[in-house]
């Protein structure tokens, strides 16, 4: 559970509330069913039209890896490919079918399997890019979905607001009635703003970032398994796979790879492919 993304709901929704309880406002002022339906119902069949019924349907699924998603480890998995490099100099690459284990990230399985099976380091590279570009084309669907619908959602407000002041004008005989509708008019625009930015921007920000560490792992495992391919030096391995991480991740690839305590009795976490 990613604690992040449930307690920034969590905290957006309730400053807001809070606030307009705050400024004096009731809950019955701002709950307004018919708005609610009109501004989530168009989005989400606008969002319809815009995308395939599949890939709106897959929207679920995808949603849940902000919330339900397990740590990329760029770290240990260098760590454990250095210890391949290690072995493979030692007794050759034929020796790492012995280091996938049951567990293992499928990327980084595929591609030691690839090297074992003495593949030309070209079609290796191929098939590794191939796969991480094909990842990220379905990771973009998702967050391009939730960005399309942060931009309908507020427009929708707008729309609804629109027909509760036509609604409001056609009954302008009784005057007593008009600062409640007015107040109740704008409510539509509220939950349209609201949507967008506390709930389908943050989402695809946060899907967008998921994206980005996996395709970041994938590129240090794919440079990593053709350095083992091309027998470079473990140290070398190292320097180069360093350079992806910040300094203070670097330190501790290094701490680790000189320990000798590089996740050596587990598997890296395997990323689940979406």
């Amino acid at each position: 559970m990613d604690l992040a993304t449930l307690l920034g709901l969590v905290v957006g929704w309730a400053s807001v509330a809070l606030g307009a309880l705050l400024k004096g406002g009731k809950p019955e002022y701002y709950v307004s069913v018919p708005a609610f339906l009109l501004v989530f119902g168009g989005t989400l069949g606008a969002t319809v039209v815009s995308y395939s019924l599949k890939q709106v349907l897959d929207l679920p699924r995808v949603t849940l890896h902000a919330f339900l998603h397990r740590p990329v480890d760029i770290p240990g998995t260098m760590n454990r490919l250095i210890r391949f490099a290690d072995r493979a100099r030692r007794e050759g690459l034929l020796s790492l079918e012995s280091e996938i284990r049951e567990g293992e990230d499928p990327f980084l399985a595929k591609g030691v399997r690839l090297v074992v099976d003495g593949t030309d380091s070209a079609v290796v590279r191929e098939i590794l890019e191939t796969e991480v570009e094909l990842m990220e084309e379905r990771h973009r669907v998702g967050e391009s979905i939730y960005s399309t619908m942060a931009g309908f959602s507020p427009t929708l407000g707008i729309i609804g607001t629109v027909i509760s002041l036509i609604n409001m004008m056609q009954q302008l005989d009784d005057p007593s009635k008009l600062g409640h509708m007015l107040a109740a008019a704008f409510i539509a625009t509220l939950y349209g703003v609201a949507l967008a930015n506390l709930v389908f921007l943050p989402l695809a920000n946060k899907l967008r970032a998921r994206s980005q560490e996996e395709v970041l792992l994938r590129q240090v495992v794919t440079e990593g398994v053709l350095a083992i391919q091309a027998g470079e030096n473990p140290r070398v391995i190292e320097e180069k796979l360093r350079a992806f991480l910040p300094p203070a991740l670097r330190a501790r690839v290094s701490r680790e790879a000189a320990s000798g305590t590089a996740t050596a009795s587990a598997p890296s976490p395997a990323v689940s492919p979406r």
